[in-house]
């Protein structure tokens, strides 16, 4: 029999580093060719763009496939699997798949989709690496409490942000502690010493500032669609999930003045009630290549991309269902 393709599903809450580190696993594949398929929450990519960038010598065109239509985990019929089917009979044998999904998004779903007749015997879910902000959670951004704490939060109220979360440590195989240089040392391990309880048994944490050898990531050899059992979170067999929480919005920015004008902006929409996550491509007047806007918390990083790059002008915002998205229209529109 022909051997399986090892997919990698790369997981992590909204703005946790997963396209950093996707980037980088292209930029150290020494030969192999990979293909990526990346999941985006809302009507508008963006990711999809940024692995692009890097990935031209790995990857043979068609073989980067950006999905706009939804958390991944909710449209499997419809986008993962013709996708796969896309992927796995391409001419030549793909060394490795990976899929980073939204950051909304369950892979407990995903990896149930493994047992489609059309993927079963070509592909195996070799690994579940979820990607985890340190910074998010010396802040407070994303929660992880003590036990007595924890269950104090589970009696009074659902937290979507909190359920997302458990539920893709639920699933791990690998956890990266990414932005593990922005926290100080002691609190670090500390961070550490609570993943571990909240990860199953024989599950690596390892620290990242947003590379790692590809050998860390691609290899697991979990086959983790054959333990599904294990990997049950707050959405279980049978359990209804979507995405009815949280919001999406696309706009599309005037020129700002100066990169500092448009850091202000970016600032102002991030600091609104409910706002999680701003970023997507923009421009700076005079200036021939787009800003790359990556905005989550207390965190905005603006970097211009390659003037040849042809991208959309437009930025998402995501945000906790109810969030003022006029207020967001403005404060980015210029």
């Amino acid at each position: 029999m022909t051997a399986r393709v090892p997919v990698t599903v790369l997981t992590g809450f909204l703005g946790a580093g997963k396209t950093t580190l996707l980037r980088a696993l292209l930029n150290q594949s020494s030969g192999r060719r990979i293909a990526v398929i990346v999941n985006e929450f809302g009507d508008a990519g963006f990711d999809g763009a940024l692995v692009e960038d890097c990935g031209a010598s790995v990857c043979a065109p068609g073989d980067i496939v950006e999905l706009t239509n939804g958390c991944i985990c909710c449209t499997v019929a419809d986008d993962f699997i013709p996708t796969m089917e896309k992927l796995l009979n391409r001419d030549t044998p793909l060394d490795a798949i990976v899929i980073e999904t939204s950051g909304l998004a369950l892979p407990q779903p995903l990896l149930k989709a493994f047992a489609w007749p059309a993927v079963k015997t070509r592909a195996t879910a070799d690994g579940v690496v979820t990607v985890v902000d340190a910074l998010a959670l010396s802040e407070g951004r994303v929660p992880l409490d003590d036990d007595a704490v924890k269950a104090q939060r589970d009696a009074t109220h659902d937290d979507p942000i909190e359920e997302v979360f458990e539920d893709q440590l639920a699933c791990a195989d690998l956890v990266v502690l990414s932005k593990s240089d922005l926290v100080a040392p002691d609190q670090l391990a500390a961070l550490e010493a609570k993943l571990a309880s909240r990860v199953r048994p024989n599950v690596r944490i390892v620290r990242s500032h947003g590379t790692l050898a590809p050998s860390v990531l691609i290899g697991l050899d979990a086959e983790a669609e054959n333990d599904l059992a294990s990997r049950a979170g707050h959405h279980a067999e049978g359990e209804e999930h979507d995405h009815d929480d949280f919001d999406s919005l696309v706009i599309t920015p005037q020129p700002a003045e100066t990169l500092d004008a448009m850091k202000a902006r970016v600032g102002d929409a991030l600091g609104l009630d409910g706002v999680l996550r701003v970023k997507g491509h923009a421009r700076v007047a005079g200036k021939p290549a787009p800003v790359v806007v990556q905005a989550v918390g207390s965190r905005i990083d603006l970097a211009f991309a390659r003037p040849d790059a042809e991208r959309s002008d437009h930025l998402v915002v995501i945000g906790l269902k109810g969030f003022d998205t006029d207020a967001a229209r403005r404060a980015l529109a210029g």
